[in-house]
């Protein structure tokens, strides 16, 4: 009960965040992560970690400059997601640049029947490229997420991201049936293809060098229903500026027969997008949780 009622008076805060001005509330978001890079032993501990098996030559001393900037971008982005769950459409609008071919999903749909895989990776403004998919192209979206133990924040996140335009979303652990269903009618799927969900239907390629298991499903599903594949990469914009979101050209040549090498490709391309954009990538996952078999954790 009293958990509850914590959960529902932070809802109720950050609903009333989305009426200050951006600049204020990206200010507000980076001094407290600023704040959280000393207090958040554990996480700050996987993040360096993270860093330090992917850039192994790195000094010391960059990697922990690069995770305390991480931690004020990660948290200006839970602060600014007051203005995506909560906020108007024409304020989102204003403040989402975009960039790239965002018209493919439906010119390929009306001349091809193709519909479009959104390439996704977990840069700390997933939210914003979600907002820029729902408000800015017109082909109807649908994607998966993880349901959330607590019902009152499931509720609000599932609330909040499905507030604009035409978008289902799909529980994880349900059956992947009706999500099929959406992308044959013609819906994009929205694809979050970098974490780490375990061995099953994941096959162990390089992440930075690093034997990393990574899902298999967005090589075998764009094969199987025949998918163009665009990455979107949302990057928020220093002083509170806004945000850019990038709808890269599709890729080529893909899906291929060999699900592994796809998958490896697509780590290949993830790595170009984070270097571009290092401390904005989601370091504080444990990317690295599930080992080859006989190899000991690296947390």
């Amino acid at each position: 009960m009293i958990k509850s009622a914590l959960i529902r008076l932070a809802l109720g805060i950050l609903w009333m965040l989305q009426w200050l001005p951006l600049p204020i509330l990206a200010r507000l978001g980076s001094g407290l992560g600023h704040l959280l890079y000393r207090v958040a032993g554990s996480r700050r501990r996987i993040a360096l970690r993270n860093l330090e098996l992917c850039f192994p030559q790195m000094p010391l001393a960059e990697r922990q400059a690069i995770v305390r900037e991480h931690f004020g971008w990660l948290l200006r982005s839970l602060f600014e997601r007051a203005m995506f769950w909560y906020g108007p459409a024409w304020r989102l609008k204003r403040l989402i640049q975009v960039e790239g071919d965002i018209d493919l999903a439906e010119r390929e749909f009306h001349a091809t029947g193709r519909s479009t895989m959104w390439l996704c990776p977990h840069f700390v403004g997933l939210d914003v490229a979600g907002a820029a998919i729902l408000l800015c192209q017109p082909r109807p979206g649908a994607s998966i997420y993880q349901t959330q133990s607590n019902a009152v924040i499931d509720a609000a996140m599932k609330r909040g991201r499905l507030r604009f335009g035409d978008a289902e979303i799909f529980p994880r652990q349900d059956s992947v049936k009706p999500l099929l269903r959406a992308i044959k009618a013609g819906r994009g799927f929205f694809n979050l293809p970098d974490m780490d969900f375990g061995l099953q239907d994941a096959a162990f390629v390089p992440f930075f060098g690093v034997p990393a298991a990574t899902l298999l499903a967005p090589s075998r599903m764009a094969k199987m229903l025949n998918m163009v594949v665009q990455p979107v990469i949302a990057e928020l914009l220093p002083g509170g500026q806004g945000y850019k979101v990038h709808f890269l050209p599709a890729l080529e040549n893909f899906p291929t027969a060999d699900a592994v090498a796809d998958t490896a490709r697509l780590n290949t391309f993830i790595e170009d997008q984070i270097r571009l954009r290092l401390p904005q990538y989601l370091w504080v996952h444990k990317r690295f949780k599930t080992r080859p078999p006989g190899e000991p954790g690296v947390y």
